[in-house]
């Protein structure tokens, strides 16, 4: 896997270069094809799987535009977290770009509720994140997290935690052709009492942090960054994508908006609205304010992982 910078505009683009003609596949949600293990994009018979640790570094590290050259369907797996592929850009570094930052201004309330799950998204003025898990296992239970996303707050808390599953749903994915490379090197496999790595895991709550690392890369297929609060409890890939097809079709709920030069930095009322949400699941949320960037970034060079 190589990726290239790419020009203003270009967005994060997915080409196979095993296939003749090298064909693209834009990274944007309408692209998807599968979520029911992973994100999977498509586009006229190819496909490209497993891309939302690599879109979560891109949205992690404010990375707008991307070419990514893979030689398979499916994006290596490396140690089930997004930190190698964060650590991949980090090396090259990014570099702004002479192009204005757009993104997608939450200005109302958008909720999707159902069997459960729920996502909403609240006006505010950074992209903040909430997301809740709760498992009938013994090591998971009932954990939530919530973080403001920016470049330090990923690196830091978010990219180097891994996926996580039981062990006979490890075997099913291997079944189904997906992870095949999949192991206790990059995944946290769990039997019904016990984490089955040795090392054991690299947070106490890395579970609800990997989901919320999950919600990052799906949420990055909207095409634009997002300012808004995103609260999420007990979803999923499809649940996530469902979310997105309510998002467009709200189109009175947000707007488009080049990000100024500066802003104030001052909390948002909505995060009253957001605060009482937390309280009902028995969350808290701590608030850090940064500036949004405000032009498009690309890779300062190419770079190339080998899985």
């Amino acid at each position: 896997m190589i990726i290239h910078p790419a020009p203003v505009n270009h967005g994060i683009k997915f080409v196979r270069t095993d296939i003749p003609d090298h064909p693209s596949i834009p990274a944007r949600f309408n692209m998807i094809v599968d979520t029911s293990l992973a994100t999977v994009i498509g586009y006229d018979g190819v496909i490209v799987s497993t891309i939302e640790h690599l879109m979560a570094s891109f949205t992690g590290l404010s990375i707008d535009n991307a070419r990514v050259e893979l030689d398979n369907y499916e994006m290596p797996i490396m140690d089930g977290s997004a930190g190698p592929f964060t650590r991949l850009i980090q090396s090259v570094g990014a570099v702004s770009q002479d192009g204005p930052r757009h993104v997608f201004r939450v200005t109302r309330p958008i909720e999707l509720e159902q069997d459960g799950k729920f996502v909403g998204v609240y006006p505010t003025d950074r992209f903040k994140i909430t997301c809740t898990v709760e498992y009938d296992h013994p090591l998971i239970q009932k954990q939530s997290y919530s973080i403001e996303i920016n470049e330090l707050s990923f690196a830091r808390e978010i990219c180097n935690a891994r996926t996580f599953g039981f062990y006979h749903e490890v075997e099913y994915m291997k079944r189904c052709g997906l992870a095949r490379g999949g192991s206790l090197a990059n995944a946290v496999v769990l039997s019904q009492d016990t984490v089955l790595n040795v090392d054991g895991l690299r947070y106490p709550d890395e579970f609800v942090r990997h989901k919320l690392l999950d919600c990052i890369g799906d949420f990055s297929m909207m095409g634009l960054p997002i300012l808004g609060h995103l609260v999420t409890c007990r979803s999923g890939h499809a649940f996530h994508h469902r979310f997105l097809e309510k998002f467009f079709e709200e189109k009175s709920s947000w707007e488009t908006w080049v990000i100024p030069c500066s802003t104030d930095g001052c909390p948002s009322k909505a995060d009253d609205r957001i605060q009482n949400r937390m309280n009902c699941i028995g969350g808290k949320t701590h608030f850090h304010y940064s500036h949004p960037i405000d032009t498009q970034k690309t890779l300062a060079g190419a770079n190339c992982l080998m899985s």
